[in-house]
């Protein structure tokens, strides 16, 4: 009775946050005059496009969300194209696909002797902004550069790989206001390099990340003291939080409190989650489920507030507010713990765009892909002829718009051994199935076809069942990795 009482309590007071977060206020609001859009992308880490309430799946609380989503273009179909940290963030910046933007796995320092990072000249959709006048903020998790000796002294960098990094300021792609880490996964005593700090002196805070971040962004959209953008100027910000990553321990009480009526096995309603035995998967679905549900309504709590900031501020009506993430997670579905890998629980993640006025709000099952954002973002904000010629994404501007023209068919998958970018894996992805081929030294190719349709689950392997499928979907993955140049064709 108490534990429901609890999610009552909160589902209420949160329910609250929702209207006011969506108010337009009453008062007199100081709005700063610009012709062209402002920006603010939040999208946390790892969080599944089934981690919605409104996507009506996982049994989730996000009032704010759900609320967002009701005002927003909501894509419950969008992927993580490579659905794991670094090879995001580069296709998001970039436009472009894992062998163009050089970023081919995780930047970390087994990499670091591939080239995996962020290339210093790559023309990113914020050297674009940065180059039309707008101000520019990032906060929160950046991970596109390559760790090097000698190595940031901190909990991230004390195993064999290291994975943190400063990005020096000719780094950072036309951002002027910096408040970021590479990667760092204590989400309590989270730490930052700021715009001017020194890189072997970062900043430790003893704060929630999420909750840390959303008290800057709302300082930066509020330009507290002036001192955070330029008045009168268009600005964009990026807020990339780290939960809800692992570990899952790291969040605050009161969001567990949300799920406090439930037995850890009754929040898992996922078929492919094996309950019955004591498996890996079995165990770390019990272990983190409930952490990582509270985990995402902590993120919930925190993007309202954000989007509330900017109503206050007079800002709602010419901002573009994009929620996305860089990818899922499995948290035992298939016996896996995490992310990387063809299934819907790592590829799938949210998508939901809001702008008064341009984009009407509506659920769409367009086919949306990462590189797509960049020359989208650019198209909708009014720079289509400045998007670069090398991007490989296609703006769906006219489709956010209007819901009118060419629709993608299909979605591509990657996973890419940085020392053998021509081996891995590749797939497609289309509205009823999902095919997956993996490549191993000296051993046959494993085909992997799901049906999406009659097995939402992806328990079944139907390749062997539906060849004729396989050979369709394998030419046209094919004939879109060769439009790439994919090492992958040349193996």
């Amino acid at each position: 009775m108490t534990g429901n009482l609890d999610r009552r309590t909160f589902l209420k007071s949160a329910g609250a946050a929702a209207l006011i977060a969506r108010a337009s206020g009453t008062s007199a609001r100081a709005a700063e005059p610009s012709a062209s859009p402002n920006l603010v992308i939040v999208f946390p880490d790892q969080m599944r496009g089934h981690a919605l309430g409104v996507a009506g799946e996982d049994p989730v609380v996000t009032p704010n969300l759900d609320a967002f989503a009701k005002e927003s273009l909501y894509l419950p179909q969008a992927v993580s194209n490579y659905p794991v940290c670094s090879p995001f963030r580069a296709m998001l910046m970039t436009g472009q696909y894992p062998h163009a933007s050089g970023v081919m796995g995780n930047c970390l320092s087994r990499t670091e002797p591939y080239g995996c990072e962020l290339p210093k000249n790559a023309r990113c959709w914020s050297d674009i902004l940065s180059d039309k006048g707008y101000s520019l903020g990032y906060i929160g998790k950046w991970h596109l550069d390559a760790p090097r000796p000698p190595y940031i002294d901190c909990k991230n960098n004390r195993g064999k790989d290291k994975w943190n990094e400063w990005c020096s300021p000719d780094r950072r792609h036309g951002f002027d206001f910096w408040y970021s880490y590479g990667t760092y996964d204590w989400h309590m005593n989270p730490m930052y390099w700021a715009t001017d700090t020194p890189r072997m002196k970062p900043v430790f805070v003893n704060q929630w990340g999420p909750e840390h971040e959303a008290d800057l962004a709302i300082k930066y959209i509020r330009n507290t003291g002036g001192k955070y953008r330029k008045k009168g100027k268009p600005f964009a910000l990026v807020v990339s939080m780290n939960p809800p990553h692992t570990p899952y321990t790291q969040v605050p009480d009161k969001y567990r409190k949300a799920y406090g009526g439930k037995t850890d096995r009754e929040l898992i309603n996922r078929a492919n989650v094996n309950l019955k035995g004591k498996s890996r998967g079995s165990r770390i679905a019990l272990a983190c489920t409930r952490n990582y549900f509270a985990m995402v309504t902590g993120v919930d709590e925190q993007f309202g507030r954000i989007v509330k900031a900017l109503s206050d501020a007079g800002l709602d009506k010419n901002t573009i507010v994009l929620f996305t993430s860089d990818h899922g997670n499995c948290i035992g579905s298939h016996d896996l713990p995490t992310k990387n890998n063809h299934y819907e629980e790592s590829m799938r993640v949210p998508f939901m765009i809001r702008w008064p006025g341009e984009i009407r709000p509506r659920k769409d099952d367009l086919l949306m892909s990462t590189p797509d954002i960049c020359p989208t973002l650019l198209d909708l904000m009014g720079f289509s002829d400045a998007i670069p010629k090398n991007l490989q994404g296609t703006s769906r501007a006219e489709l956010f718009r209007t819901g009118k023209g060419d629709r993608p068919k299909s979605q591509l998958y990657f996973w890419i051994p940085v020392a053998n970018p021509a081996g891995g894996r590749r797939g497609l992805r289309n509205h009823r199935y999902t095919l997956e081929i993996t490549r191993r030294k000296d051993k046959p190719e494993q085909v992997v076809l799901h049906d999406n349709v009659n097995d939402s689950f992806q328990l079944k392997n139907v390749a062997e069942k539906l060849p004729d499928v396989v050979a369709k979907m394998t030419a046209e993955m094919n004939a879109r990795l060769k439009q790439l140049k994919d090492p992958w064709l040349g193996a």
